[in-house]
């Protein structure tokens, strides 16, 4: 991949599962990853995607998508919550460094939503930051109960399509890049045992031609 190359928000989605389902497989190529990439990417960078995602140590980016140096701009919060810097970071990828996709990545047995579940059911508190986080997602998991759902995957994928609508609604540079085509926005789930990223949501992308890669 050369740096003068330019995707599409289709070629980047289908960049990443491509990646993923080499990691998956056990055969990944570790692109981008040797001394020639180090050099080329050390004036400038441009990746072809920013990665919003929880900051769980199971879940590095580069590794589960097998890709290398420069490919990804990363972006990562406990429970994938977004704030001013996370906004500003993310519109920086897109408007600045000009990423055609944005995904927000979530996962099974998430410690942010599972304190945020046990808030609501039973009242149970956390301490100090953690608190602002929990606050932050109780709103997904609000909304999960209240559609009748129970399992975890279930309000990890609420969570994701929460923060994929949020990002949407307070940035208007992501809304506008979204809405000429220039950009997509996806959200994936990821499973920890056995390391795939399946879609959740798609804002500016084809959902059944996203669906069948």
């Amino acid at each position: 991949m050369s740096d003068s190359t330019v995707f599409t928000p289709q070629d980047a989605f289908e960049m990443l599962l491509a990646g993923n389902q080499r990691f998956v497989e056990g055969r990944p190529e570790h692109p981008n990853q040797d001394a020639a990439r180090r050099a080329e990417t050390a004036p400038a960078q441009t990746p072809f995607a920013v990665m919003f995602g929880c900051s769980d140590s199971r879940l590095a980016a580069e590794i589960i998508f097998d890709r290398g140096l420069g490919d990804l701009f990363v972006v990562r919060t406990a429970g994938h919550v977004a704030g001013p810097e996370v906004l500003g970071s993310i519109e920086y990828g897109v408007a600045v460094l000009g990423c055609p996709l944005v995904v927000v990545l979530g996962h099974d047995s998430c410690g942010a939503v599972a304190a945020a579940r046990a808030a609501v059911s039973d009242g149970t508190a956390v301490r100090g930051y953690v608190r602002d986080i929990v606050e932050r997602v109780t709103p997904s998991v609000l909304a999960a109960r209240a559609a009748g759902r129970t399992e975890d995957a279930d309000f990890i994928a609420e969570n994701v399509r929460h923060t994929v609508d949020l990002l949407l609604e307070r940035s208007h540079t992501l809304a506008r890049a979204v809405g000429t085509g220039a950009a997509a926005v996806v959200g994936l789930s990821y499973r920890l045992a056995d390391g795939t990223a399946h879609l959740v949501t798609a804002r500016g992308l084809d959902i059944a031609a996203a669906a069948a890669v």
